[in-house]
């Protein structure tokens, strides 16, 4: 039998594999400039649930049974409030992603944490600490600063910071492990996704049909590619601290960083350098301050497992 430790390390690895996936998937939508992405979100939808019954099938978890969802309807509502929230959120971060906005897309994942905690303070009570006061305050102050040099809010940041905080708030609600919870999320709007691709197909306007059979595949391989890490993802939850990945959530956002300006060749000027910098410090702060934390609870769970 593995020991705690050697546990805690497979945890660890497998978040550490997810948030690679996704810090490279800028790297696969490169090859689908100004891409349909309404089209590529309900091929998504589509490509999901199959996708994840295999999952399922693989691991020899159990499909979920009709009386499981009509003992827990509440969850299945927030799973299909849930569904919704993805959307945007992964319809904003296709179209950085296929646009040239992949610097916009890291924006918005750094800024993430700033949305959770001001969340967690208006729908879950929690009381903020002087870091994460002081993260919310720079955080603030980047973005303002941003606003005022530009005349306009970071719209795509904002869209994918927020609403990808919405889910992670909406999935604390939701009875369900993650593995069921998503498959029931792509579950609830295939039915929609099926429907417009019909009307894409009758009507002659589906860009993926119409454009040759490596762009079809491009399409299709969309929902591996965004699921294989969400259930990487789910895997390394049951097996960590959720401290332990609050840190390493940090390597997504800072690989499209650098994808963005030393292989996309994004402009970033000083006031991007200014804004980035203030979120830099405030997460910084909250990073700082949970290690000492994270480093007894890790430790008590060593004593508690190999006892002298």
């Amino acid at each position: 039998m593995p020991s705690h430790t050697q546990v805690s390390a497979k945890g660890n690895a497998l978040a550490i594999v997810s948030f690679l996936l996704w810090g490279l998937m800028p790297l696969y939508y490169q090859f689908l400039p100004g891409a349909d992405i309404t089209e590529m979100l309900a091929i998504r939808l589509l490509g999901s649930v199959p996708f994840m019954l295999l999952v399922f099938l693989l691991l020899g978890k159990p499909l979920p049974s009709l009386e499981m969802l009509k003992a827990n309807l509440p969850s299945v509502a927030l799973c299909a409030l849930a569904s919704l929230i993805m959307c945007v959120s992964w319809y904003s971060f296709t179209w950085a992603l296929t646009h040239g906005q992949v610097l916009a897309a890291s924006l918005g994942f750094f800024i993430n944490p700033l949305f959770a905690i001001g969340l967690g303070v208006l729908f879950l009570k929690d009381r903020l600490s002087v870091a994460q006061k002081w993260a919310v305050v720079l955080g603030t102050l980047g973005i303002g600063y941003m606003v005022m040099a530009y005349g306009q809010l970071p719209w795509l940041a904002l869209l994918m910071g927020s609403f990808f905080a919405l889910y992670g708030l909406c999935k604390k609600f939701i009875r369900f492990d993650s593995l069921t919870s998503v498959t029931i999320e792509a579950a609830l709007l295939t039915p929609i996704a099926a429907g417009y691709l019909l009307w894409l197909s009758a009507t002659g306007q589906s860009e993926a049909l119409s454009s040759g059979t490596g762009t079809l595949l491009l399409y299709i391989g969309s929902a591996p590619v965004t699921l294989l890490p969400l259930i990487f993802f789910a895997l390394a939850i049951r097996h960590t601290s959720l401290s332990m990945v609050g840190l390493m959530q940090y390597i997504e956002p800072t690989m499209h960083f650098l994808l963005a300006i030393f292989l996309f060749n994004e402009a970033f000027d000083s006031i991007k350098a200014v804004s980035f910098v203030l979120i830099w410090v405030g997460l910084l702060f909250c990073s700082l301050e949970a290690l000492p934390g994270l480093w007894r609870s890790l430790a008590a769970r060593r004593q508690l497992h190999h006892p002298r």
